[in-house]
């Protein structure tokens, strides 16, 4: 456009003018002569005229009926459940086979229809006549009187189906051009010009066909954006000569026409579109007055910017042109048919190394091109985060902020409401630029400022955490809720921080706290249900409607009408929101500080570091950074490992049907030809993923990304280090912190490694400390109080032990902080989740322990292929450091080893006893001869409570071997007691698993589904541990004391013992005799779990005790039934209770007073336990 600059006078050549009203009003036959008389150029001189003989009133067209603005019919003939826009022009369908007429009415001539598709998958789009009747399997094309075409499948329907058509395409247009033809002269003043001008400017249409091509035409030379500064000088002239709301609706307009043609794009080879729009949109932010009024009013307001962050995944392979990119595909071949990793490494074959690196190749080429379009997004966020710009008010780094905030905001207190969150998908691609951006200028600012931090080093300064600069929104904190921390901790923060907090103020927090509940509760019943309907179609809220569909296109952008009307004013129902909103009018004073005001850094604590850490308002990008991963990223990369997932198994399945092709007798030429045809879809369909695949890993998986996500990690790690230092002000910390430090490690442990490797990122042995130290000290911090992070940290620690990497990162922490985690571990079960604990102690022992050394158990081996990613099938790795440490503490500690093993023995007799009383109703179940099914849900609870029996016993095995003096050493008071109630327990199991026929044998012979774990193999292994350990690993008084008290239990038989090496117990008269192929179980048919040294023990254990139970028979007396302790009736009375004057056997009572100080009988408080001594009879 030619364009003279003299006087601050713009002039413009009426041929341009002329060529730019012809484009907006053509000629009837849509031509425009290419040479036009003087006389027939349109000029604002009878511009007038033009209009009133364009815009006449709507004629009424032949052949048609209904409105001139053809719209969704969402008040009658629809069928399912649909999501219908305001103004009524765009549907989502969230049911199968939904279906939604129009308004309009045709009946002679031809006509068309233009519909824009913006999700795949099936849809059928077409005509139908009025007695045309949906319903939940039939839509449009399903019915004899409607007739529909499927772009998807390429296929026209009308009750049947043929092949019609070319395949359906996202977006197909051709965009119009704007031609300069002549020499400029001055004829007009441009100002005058604008008189007229600037209104059509506003006009949606003429924005995206006409102003926006020109633009891009600008920019189509190439080069740098800032060669081009003739956007920049049209933005002046606009700003200068046009009203404010004139400019403010045409730059609105620019950008949601920008985002739109960015985002429904079709994908090309080398992504030249999508490059195109965001030359155009970094031209236009690069103006610092249109920057500033875009971000303050648009970019987070009206249209969701977050979208020009994203690089869309291409809906099929043949659209983004990767055939040609990467021709060659390759896969992994490291599994075998049980879908574990192949033991021994195969040679690479000379042609699977070409196919290797010929993929590799194709893969480089994607990412270099993939690479100029994040370096173009990270462009715009340094211009939304360059603080330089003071002129005309606050820099453009403070206003992002304010709006950074209040997006993070509906994100965070919105996680229910789909409508409104931003996708997944675009999050992460938003954090990793945002990373990118933060990075460059804290760096930036190092370079000025060497004693600062540089970004390697950065963490969140707990401060911002306490202090209320920084809106958390009503995001949990990790001593529970904000104002009962200020309640609570008023004086610390005084003392530490010097922030005082005004008793007013906690008062009216106290009641706005009230009233958010009452308010809560009114709206919920106030509030329509939500905008979805069976058979119904309802609209959604106006700033969440067209022109875009779909979760992700829901987002991007608000509908026309809604860009018409100003927001509604907030309600007295959203004040606590409003509260919250305040945040937006911060300065750049109130966030950077000046003269004696530190901004956000106000409250330094003294164990706060005097060096300078960054630029306040970065500090707080990266707080947002840290709470984006938290709201949906982490999610996401879990969710796309998918691909890689399925890759592996169409691996497999090729696989395993060439080899049967390999073995495919000739004569069967049938099976032959099916085996091809099965081979060919798997190898198309593992052509198609693993070029998706590639896509993925480079815009997901690489290793930059990799990177990002390792370094905020450690950022995490910094923080709470920190945040740990100024003692009980840590409980003012978000949870997030500590949930993304566990999220993002194994986001690097468990989605990068197939493409990159952990252990190669720099400082990761140090990093993998650090964050066990975190984990050892903070699973059982009393200054945590939720739930769920303290289970999130539990299940972290318990997943941390099983791999020997990470446990031996337990290992290398300080060693008064492993001291200090076992001590917690070892606290008494009751009144907390005891079975993670229970799970981190059987970690720990697991591969000491009697026959313990499988993965998985042997009766699965054959049938349940591995999961070598799960924590409970990782190879025993046990931590004899640790276990010393746990021995150390239980003989040291008196008082700590009975309230312990009282617990575990506590758990052991509930979980056993639910278990058995579960199998029971499954085998009542099982025996009706009538159908009956069995609760998945109770099978899994029976396994659960089996697996808990299994464990603790393991438990119990680890500390009989480790501290066997605790229940053998009888100086200490409670010795005796646990020893006995050891004894029963164990009794009680073996007499129930044992017995050939029983109950247990029956319902582990039924096989079922979910109770593949119950088995006899695993909790017998650990009950013969533990009394190997207690008869035969110790010394000769220790084995006699335990013996006496095994024998002495009445529950005691010779039969469970001898059962454990195969012994079958004799028959009993009129019982048939098992059949000769039934195998009886014994410890000696598993050679491969169970040593000969460790079967050599059994053996000596059961001679022993055949020898000890005849001599304890022919010594043991009758006693009479009056004598017999009248809890247990199996031992003489030997105590007597004061004051109550009861009796009973010291066994009993002393068990019963570890839990209970009342009398077993009277329930009076027990002062004292006497020893009873039977008067003599006359």
């Amino acid at each position: 456009m030619g364009v003279r600059v003299a006087s601050w006078k713009f002039y413009l050549t009426v041929l341009l003018l002329n060529d730019y009203l012809h484009r907006i009003f053509p000629s009837a036959d849509g031509t425009q002569p290419t040479a036009i008389p003087t006389s027939a150029l349109y000029c604002f001189t009878n511009f007038s005229c033009v209009i009133s003989a364009t815009f006449i009133s709507d004629q009424v067209a032949e052949g048609r009926l209904g409105p001139s603005t053809v719209v969704l019919d969402h008040t009658s003939g629809f069928e399912g459940l649909l999501l219908v826009d305001d103004d009524l022009l765009g549907v989502i369908g969230h049911s199968n086979f939904g279906s939604i007429r129009a308004t309009t009415c045709v009946y002679k001539g031809k006509w068309i229809y233009e519909v824009l598709i913006s999700s795949q998958g099936l849809m059928q789009i077409g005509w139908c006549t009025l007695n045309c009747r949906f319903n939940q399997e039939e839509g449009v094309g399903d019915t004899s009187d409607s007739y529909a075409y499927d772009g998807n499948r390429v296929r026209k329907w009308n009750v049947t189906t043929t092949n019609y058509g070319k395949d359906g395409k996202l977006v197909e247009k051709d965009s119009s051009t704007w031609q300069l033809q002549g020499e400029p002269t001055v004829l007009i003043t441009l100002a005058h010009i604008f008189n007229h001008f600037a209104p059509l400017m506003c006009k949606v249409y003429l924005v995206e066909d006409v102003l926006m091509t020109f633009l891009l035409s600008i920019l189509e030379g190439g080069g740098a954006v800032e060669a081009h500064p003739l956007i920049q000088q049209l933005l002046d002239l606009m700003w200068l000569l046009m009203e404010d709301y004139e400019i403010h609706e045409c730059l609105k307009q620019l950008l949601m026409s920008l985002l739109r043609a960015y985002r429904f794009s079709p994908i090309v080879p080398d992504l030249g579109l999508q490059i195109h729009y965001l030359r155009l949109t970094i031209a236009v932010l690069k103006h610092e007055k249109s920057r500033k009024y875009l971000l303050q009013n648009v970019l987070f307001d009206v249209l969701r910017s977050v979208v020009f962050f994203y690089i869309k995944s291409p809906l099929r392979v043949e659209e983004a042109g990767l055939q040609e990119l990467i021709p060659t595909t390759w896969w992994p071949n490291r599994f075998n048919k049980e879908g574990k990793e192949s033991k021994e490494v195969k040679e690479e074959t000379a042609e699977e190394r070409l196919r290797r690196r010929a993929y590799e190749r194709g893969c480089q080429r994607l990412k270099k091109r993939i690479e100029v379009v994040e370096e173009l997004q990270v462009q715009i966020l340094k211009l939304l985060l360059n603080n330089k710009d003071h002129g005309g008010g606050g820099a453009s780094r403070y206003i992002f902020l304010n709006k950074f905030r209040k997006f993070l905001q509906e994100n965070a207190s919105n996680r229910g409401n789909l409508t409104v969150l931003c996708p997944p998908e675009y999050m992460v691609c938003f954090l990793h630029r945002l990373i990118s951006a933060l990075r460059h200028y804290w760096d930036e600012h190092k370079v000025k400022n060497p004693s600062a931090l540089s970004s390697e080093d950065a963490y969140v300064p707990p401060q911002l955490f306490y202090n209320g600069k920084v809106d958390y929104f009503d995001l949990q904190r990790l001593g529970g809720l904000l104002s009962h921390l200020k309640k609570t901790l008023k004086d610390d923060l005084a003392s530490k921080a010097n922030i005082l907090i005004d008793p007013a103020e906690l008062q009216a927090v106290t009641m706005d706290d009230l009233d958010e509940d009452e308010e809560s509760a009114v709206s919920t019943a106030q509030r329509p249900s939500a905008s979805l309907a069976i058979g119904g179609a309802l609209a959604r809220p106006s700033w969440l409607s067209s022109p875009t569909l779909g979760r992700a296109n829901r987002f991007l952008s608000t509908a026309a009408v809604s860009l018409m009307t100003p927001r509604r004013s907030l309600g007295a129902m959203e004040k606590v929101k409003v509260r919250a909103l305040n945040m937006e009018q911060r300065t750049e004073e109130d966030i950077e500080g000046s003269h004696g005001n530190e901004g956000l850094l106000l409250g330094k604590p003294a164990e706060e570091p005097e060096q300078p850490i960054t630029e306040n308002s970065l500090l707080e990008v990266l707080d947002g950074i840290v709470m984006m991963y938290n709201l949906s990223v982490h999610q996401q990369l879990g969710k796309m490992v998918g691909v890689s997932d399925d890759v592996n198994e169409y691996a497999m399945a090729l696989k395993d049907t060439e080899e049967k092709i390999s073995r495919c007798p000739k004569r069967r030429r049938d099976i032959h030809e099916e085996l091809v045809k099965s081979q060919k879809v798997f190898s198309e369909k593992l052509n198609h993923l693993s070029r998706r695949l590639a896509w993925i890993n480079v815009t997901i998986y690489s290793k930059e990304k990799m990177q990002d996500i390792y370094w905020l990690l450690r950022v995490c790690i910094r923080t709470i280090e920190h945040g740990d230092r100024i003692g009980s002000l840590f409980a003012f910390m978000p949870e997030f912190y500590l949930s993304v430090a566990m999220n993002s490690y194994s986001a690097l442990k468990n989605y990068f490694s197939p493409v990159n490797s952990m252990e190669e990122l720099p400082g990761y042995e140090e990093t993998l400390t650090r964050l066990a130290a975190i984990l050892a000290k903070h699973f059982a911090d009393s200054r945590i109080v939720g739930t769920d992070i303290r289970d999130s940290l539990m299940q972290a620690l318990a997943s941390y032990v099983c791999y020997p990497h990470s446990l031996r990162a337990v290992e290398r922490i300080p060693e008064d902080q492993r001291v200090s985690m076992m001590r917690n571990l070892l606290a008494p079960y009751e009144q907390r989740p005891w079975a993670q604990t229970n799970w981190i102690l059987v970690r720990l022992w697991r591969g000491c322990g009697f026959g313990y050394r499988y993965t998985r158990l042997p009766h699965l081996l054959k049938t349940k292929p591995e999961d070598a990613s799960l924590p409970s099938l990782q190879k025993p790795c046990p931590s004899t450091l640790l276990q010393r440490h746990m021995a150390d503490l239980l003989r040291s500690d008196r008082e700590m080893a009975p309230s312990f093993l009282n617990s575990v023995l506590n758990q052991l007799n509930w979980a056993f006893s639910e278990f058995i009383g579960m199998i029971q109703e499954i085998q009542q179940a099982a025996e009706r001869l009538e159908r009956n099914f069995v609760d998945s849900r109770q099978l899994k609870v029976c396994a659960t409570c089996f697996d808990l029996s299994v464990s603790l016993l393991r438990v119990l095995e680890m500390t009989v071997t480790l501290a066997p003096e605790i229940f053998l050493d009888w100086s200490r008071p409670s010795s005796e007691l646990l020893l006995r109630r050891l004894a029963q327990l164990l009794n009680q199991v073996l007499n129930r698993v044992t017995a050939e026929r029983n109950l247990f044998d029956r319902v582990v012979n039924l096989r079922l589904p979910g109770l593949e774990s119950v088995d006899h193999y695993p909790i017998l292994v650990g009950v013969t541990g533990i009394l190997v350990r207690l008869l035969v690993d110790t010394d000769f008084q220790g084995a006699e004391r335990a013996t006496a008290v095994l024998l002495a239990d009445p529950c005691f038989q010779l039969r469970s013992i001898q059962y454990l090496l195969g012994h079958t117990e004799p028959l009993v008269l009129g019982m048939a005799s098992p059949s000769a192929d039934k195998k009886h179980f014994s410890l000696q048919s598993y050679t491969d779990y169970i040593s000969q040294e460790e079967l050599a023990k059994v053996e000596q254990m059961l001679g022993h005790l055949s020898e000890e139970s005849k001599q304890a028979a022919a010594s043991t007396l009758p006693t009479s039934e009056e004598d017999l302790c009248p809890i247990c009736y199996a031992h003489p009375i030997s105590a007597v209770f004061k004051p109550c004057s009861h009796k009973s056997c010291k066994a009993c009572i002393n068990q019963h007073l570890m839990n209970n100080k009342d009398c077993f009988f009277c329930k009076a408080t027990i002062t004292g336990v006497d020893d009873y001594i039977k008067p003599a009879t006359s």
